[in-house]
């Protein structure tokens, strides 16, 4: 299979499928093939084979439509993958109209908006489409014009013979490019960088328009009719139950249908756990009715069962943990860490540093909403999904998976949290209780109560220091959760034996302890690494002041021992292929860049001072460096930040930059924000407790990438690690006070 950088990969000429036109005739393209090893690998369990699904159409009238298979969740990838598709098809951009593809696995395989995965899973199989599809009208002009294929070209929907002059359009080849065989997969040339016409140019967003004409994208809009309301109150502590309420007064109240108490389901067995928990569900005939009537409720709980977990014990006990250097496990050791750091003496300096963050919410703004319909037998559902499967809805129904279909709707925020369904097997379940469709809205409350958090955590770091101030010895100790249910460690906790700098430094332990935790949580913004980022690089910039090294120089010269060995492959499981890891070369490109168009070691605006920080994680490179000033009052301002991201070809330039700025203004909220629990419940339950970063902390974001002909990778999570780091460390530039907890609140400090 020939690319545009050379390389090979093997793929039958059944991997490439063409699918009937229609009654209208027209070309309608699909393909079949296998993911790259490193997006198999990426999230979740490896891939099989796709089965043929349709990306391209291609009317005899010039439209062409091209099919987004992955939910749209304000991440722009239902433009990006249009962009992706009209480069390798040479269409012109204002023919193309890009449409929502069915939830439909036998189609499209796995549909799903989480790891920053979509680009890099779905970027061969979408330029081949595209190329595809390209090859067969040139062929079907070939064949008009009895000409050598050789001799014919395309540009903006157009077919061209140069040497007569002759050019004919997509729509008038299309019925014709239709009957063709479908090529053969190995004689697809794709197109090299150099010759892009579309990709790394600035596209609005296909749906832009509708969303500012207010159109009903999102399920919250979906209006059916005799549609009724329903909302589910749940105990405050995870695992309580209802055991009676006030019924008959519910019951009464204005606009109130049907009130009674829901035994809850088991979790689906997956990686989710989605199911319904317990609590006394009331249906109306308006959102306004059922939500009046959830204030008038008396519930008794029985919390025998319930969460007791309690943030304030687990501080206090992590302090315990943390003194035991080993921790429970191992993870990582290589030389003798204890011995180096025991030999501290005048030729060696240690560093010890102890850092806690605490449970954030993912906040998204639009709230857990479904709307269900069951007759017939099945039940059809229209949901805000990050992962649609029928699979994990089907049981809360009491149906078998065939009869649930999923209407993917636009996501108003995900961030991780829509990649559990339980709002949606919520509406699945009451739908067996109404007679007609039925819409599920959570309230604010429920939203952060019954979120399934960002883990808290806390790490022991120690580190020892040559006479040449280099890093020497490395030792990180973790103090992280494990699910009490499963025993499994949390989602988005614990440290990976690859974690920086395990490759960069001789003597090296990496360690865990765990606390138990009843509390769900799940993939938050770039799942630990949002918070490893932090820790990470905080420490190491500790390390760099303590050493009297300026932290550019100490970094490149960290990632500079291992220059020319490429990236690392990293193996997520025993057995599973590999996925590109990290790439020295590629560290210190960004890490420089992001200090030269900052202005890192030039004059600032008085009481102005830098911060940097570097991380890797879901494929990218990023260097960031925050500009901040801390007045007497220990209010922050972050004035600028800049961004270095080393990503591969940059798909659409608008939404990647815009993906990096709301990185950094979700970044910045976060130094602000956490939820605590006590008696196993959430003690923040709303914005005014919860306060997410408005318009007045926002610094100016200046976004530099560097082009590469490296495979693309997502941008939705690997910008957000560096960007807190970077500012802690400017503060401890403007302040000397080092920041060691999360959210920065609890040392004194505030963001303005």
């Amino acid at each position: 299979m020939v690319t545009d950088r050379g390389d090979t990969q093997s793929l039958s000429r059944r991997g490439f499928i063409k699918l009937a036109g229609g009654a209208t005739g027209g070309l309608v393209l699909g393909m079949s093939m296998g993911l790259p090893d490193f997006a198999q690998a990426q999230s979740g369990p490896p891939a099989r084979p796709f089965a043929p699904r349709a990306f391209v159409r291609i009317a005899p009238d010039g439209r062409i439509t091209l099919i987004s298979k992955n939910p749209e969740i304000g991440q722009g990838i239902k433009t990006g993958f249009g962009v992706i598709l009209a480069e390798e098809l040479d269409a012109k951009w204002s023919d193309v109209t890009v449409e929502q593809a069915e939830v439909n696995a036998a189609v499209y395989g796995m549909q799903i908006a989480g790891g920053s995965m979509s680009i890099p899973r779905g970027w061969d199989e979408l330029r081949y489409a595209g190329a595809g599809a390209r090859a067969m009208l040139i062929a079907a002009a070939a064949q008009r014009w009895g000409v050598p294929v050789g001799e014919l070209t395309t540009a903006d929907s157009t077919v061209i013979h140069a040497a007569s002059g002759r050019k004919a359009g997509y729509g008038s080849l299309a019925t014709a490019a239709a009957a063709l065989p479908v090529p053969d997969i190995q004689t697809l040339k794709l197109k090299a960088r150099k010759d892009y016409k579309l990709i790394g140019k600035r596209f609005t967003g296909v749906d832009n328009a509708a969303i500012v004409r207010g159109q009903p994208l999102f399920a919250i809009d979906v209006q059916l009719p005799g549609m009724r309301y329903a909302s589910i109150e749940k105990c405050p502590a995870v695992g309580g139950k209802a055991k009676a309420f006030n019924a008959a007064e519910i019951k009464k109240l204005p606009g109130i249908i049907d009130a009674f108490i829901v035994e809850g389901t088991p979790p689906v067995a997956d990686v989710m756990k989605t199911g319904v928990l317990p609590g006394v569900a009331i249906i109306g005939k308006s959102t306004w009715a059922v939500f009046s009537a959830r204030k008038a409720l008396k519930v008794e709980w029985d919390t025998g069962t319930a969460s007791k977990d309690s943030w304030t014990a687990f501080v206090a006990q992590a302090k315990t943990l943390a003194r035991n250097v080993q921790g429970e496990t191992v993870v990582k050791a290589k030389g003798d860490v204890d011995k180096a750091l025991a030999a501290a003496g005048g030729k060696t300096k240690t560093v010890e540093a102890y850092y806690q963050f605490g449970f954030v919410s993912h906040a998204q703004l639009e709230p857990q909403n479904t709307v269900a319909w069951f007759k017939d037998g099945a039940v059809e559902l229209w949901a805000p999904m990050q992962l649609p499967d029928p699979a994990l809805v089907a049981a809360a129904a009491g149906l078998p998976a065939d009869k649930v279909k999923l209407n993917q709707m636009r996501v108003g925020g995900g961030f991780g949290r829509r990649l559990m369904n339980d709002f949606v097997c919520e509406a699945a379940y009451l739908s067996r209780r109404v007679d007609g469709p039925v819409q599920v809205v959570w309230t604010r409350e429920d939203d952060m109560r019954h979120d399934a958090f960002r883990v808290g955590g806390f790490m022991a770091y120690r580190a020892g220091v040559d006479a040449r101030g280099k890093l020497a010895a490395f030792d990180a100790h973790m103090v992280t959760f494990k699910d009490t249910a499963s025993g499994k460690v949390s989602k988005g906790g614990g440290i990976s034996p690859n974690e920086f700098p395990a490759d960069y430094v001789d003597d090296y332990r990496a360690s865990q302890s765990f606390l138990p935790l009843s509390t769900p949580v799940v993939w938050w913004r770039a799942p630990g690494a949002s918070t490893m980022a932090w820790v990470q690089q905080s420490f190491l910039h500790e390390v760099a002041v303590a050493a009297g090294r300026d932290h550019v120089e100490f970094l490149v010269e960290l990632f500079g021992r291992r220059a020319g060995q490429g990236a690392e492959n990293l193996q997520r499981a025993p057995g599973a292929p590999p996925i590109p890891g990290l790439d020295p070369e590629r560290a210190i490109g960004v890490i420089e860049l992001a200090a030269a168009k900052a202005g890192w070691g030039k004059p600032l605006p008085k009481g102005h001072h830098h911060g940097l920080a570097f991380y890797f994680s879901h494929l990218g490179h990023i260097a960031e460096v925050a500009e901040v000033s801390v007045d007497a009052a220990k209010k922050v301002t972050v004035h600028r930040v800049t961004v270095a991201a080393d990503v591969g070809p940059v798909i659409n330039l608008s939404a990647a930059e815009n993906q990096c700025e709301g990185s950094v203004v979700d970044a910045i909220g976060t130094l602000a924000l956490e939820v605590t629990l006590e008696g196993g419940a959430a003690q923040q339950t709303n914005f005014d407790r919860y306060p997410l970063p408005r318009m007045a902390v926002t610094p100016k974001v200046d976004v530099h990438f560097v082009q590469s002909d490296h495979r693309p990778t997502g941008l939705g999570e690997p910008v957000f690690p560096p960007v807190v780091p970077a500012i802690c460390n400017a503060i401890h530039a403007a302040t000397g006070h080092r920041i060691r907890t999360l959210p920065i609140t609890k040392e004194g400090f505030s963001i303005g």
